[in-house]
């Protein structure tokens, strides 16, 4: 039997007009890379040159394999070049959080790497802490709140399954009734899974520039709109030339981290799908405001539902304490299309408005202020994967499917051990060695995520029944998530 879910039955009586009004007058464009306000860029590419290590890509994977390669190899020449700007794309427009998972969760490495569980629980949790070390070392300011995530049961079936959650893993801890309020006064859970162990939140954007700052001092060359268009090896062990518009680099290896886009290697453009998800900051909140939700310790906020909320408390430029709304919508387009004008939705814009409601009625009235989208590099088992080209010259890391901010370090050192030959436990185990399956070409993988995601609604409405489509894709290894 299908019932509408909590949130489906707010639309219902939704007056969207007035959620329109309170999107209107929003910046289309990120709040952190806003709020961050005027950066020097670096210079375009303009003449030839030739390095050790050329790092393609701009965002949290990019920086991270350039700051580790100076870090592990400081003799060594690396250049990074970024087609538009720094941060400017998903590590710049994702919700900051930061979480220890290099599989999507536990649940997800059970599907598809059940042998490397604790392996790879202990390598996340490691990389997590080694990650904000690197913050404390270079003096990155980029807010660190350390107090996990509450994950809320906004459907009657998931109050058990976060019981049993809390039952088994002793780092979640059951919230119900008053001890849920205490930490954050939504209407839409009585019951709550405070996850102490599921990482930190952050301001991804000053993360991001806090890292370019940190290969800048370290000696990597950092060229901003600069677009790699093309790649050929010169030949076996003799290096790799990149084109870009104005110039060439003549590079001994590559690390290629531009995940969702169009990929450098040929091989990899059907492992990925490009997934646009959504996100809307409010208005500074008043007083009132803020002392009306409680949540102290500022925790990070999601629902358990397949098309999930992630919400969050953060702190603008002047002080002011703002909340963000994110996820509910992941929408592919035919194709494989990633475009500017994407990274726009006025549906769901008006859609989280309606949401933000039934989460916390008592910002009933609320404005926003910045509202944008951005595309995450989706593949069929949710976490990265890693291709070596080119007689081992070449590498790169894609399919961090919503949870890079703190994965990408770990595939920035993947990516280093692979071109240096290093044999360690991350470069034998399964997750680096396995590739996950691909998505088919269109015509046909659109209508397949089409009728994916809609299975996924169905199953919300359905107490959590998953029909035998999504049982068929579980059993194949293969899915589609944000």
């Amino acid at each position: 039997m299908e019932r509408p879910t909590l949130f489906e039955t707010a639309e219902q009586r939704a007056d969207f007009g007035a959620a329109a009004a309170a999107v209107a007058a929003a910046e289309r464009v990120p709040f952190w890379l806003d709020d961050l306000g005027a950066v020097t860029e670096a210079p375009a590419l303009e003449r030839d040159t030739e390095t050790d290590l050329l790092v393609v890509g701009g965002g949290f994977c990019g920086l991270w394999t350039a700051l580790r390669s100076k870090e592990r190899y400081p003799e060594r020449d690396v250049v990074l070049i970024e087609s538009e700007r720094i941060a400017w794309a998903a590590s710049g427009r994702n919700g900051g959080f930061c979480e220890p998972s290099l599989t999507h969760g536990r649940s997800n490495a059970r599907i598809h790497l059940p042998r490397e569980i604790e392996l790879l629980e202990r390598l996340g949790e490691q990389n997590l802490e080694e990650l904000l070390k690197t913050i404390d070392r270079y003096g990155i300011d980029c807010d660190v709140k350390p107090h996990g995530v509450i994950k809320l049961a906004t459907e009657p079936h998931q109050e058990q399954a976060l019981r049993s959650l809390a039952e088994a893993d002793p780092t979640v801890r059951l919230l119900e009734g008053d001890a849920l309020q205490q930490q954050v006064r939504t209407a839409a859970a009585r019951v709550g899974g405070w996850a102490t162990a599921d990482g930190v939140l952050l301001n991804p954007a000053k993360l991001a520039r806090g890292l370019a700052e940190a290969c800048a001092k370290l000696g990597v060359r950092i060229h901003e709109h600069t677009r790699a268009t093309r790649l050929r090896e010169i030949g076996r062990g003799e290096g790799v030339i990149v084109s870009t518009p104005r110039a060439r680099i003549t590079a001994r290896h590559v690390a290629l981290a531009t995940n969702g886009f169009r990929s450098l290697l040929r091989r990899n453009r059907l492992r990925t799908v490009p997934v646009y998800d959504y996100a809307v900051v409010t208005e500074p909140l008043t007083a009132e405001q803020r002392e009306s939700l409680g949540w102290q310790l500022e925790q990070g906020v999601t629902d358990m539902n397949s098309r999930f909320h992630y919400m969050r408390l953060l702190t603008d430029a002047a002080g002011r304490d703002r909340l963000l709304l994110g996820g509910y919508d992941a929408i592919y387009h035919y194709g494989r299309r990633v475009r500017p004008e994407y990274d726009v939705s006025e549906p769901t814009f008006r859609r989280l408005a309606v949401h933000l409601g039934v989460l916390f009625p008592q910002l009933e009235g609320i404005r926003f202020t910045h509202a944008w989208g951005g595309m995450i590099d989706t593949c069929s088992r949710f976490f990265s994967f890693f291709t070596r080209a080119h007689h081992g010259q070449v590498v790169s890391a894609s399919g961090f499917t919503g949870l890079g901010v703190a994965s990408t370090r770990f595939a920035g050192d993947v990516m280093l051990d692979l071109l240096n030959r290093v044999d360690n436990e991350r470069t034998r185990s399964r997750l680096v060695r396995k590739r996950p399956m691909p998505f088919p070409p269109e015509p046909f993988v659109w209508p397949a995520i089409r009728f994916t995601s809609a299975q996924m609604a169905r199953a919300d409405r359905r107490g959590g029944k998953r029909g035998p489509w999504l049982w068929l894709l579980e059993k194949l290894r293969m899915g589609f998530d944000s």
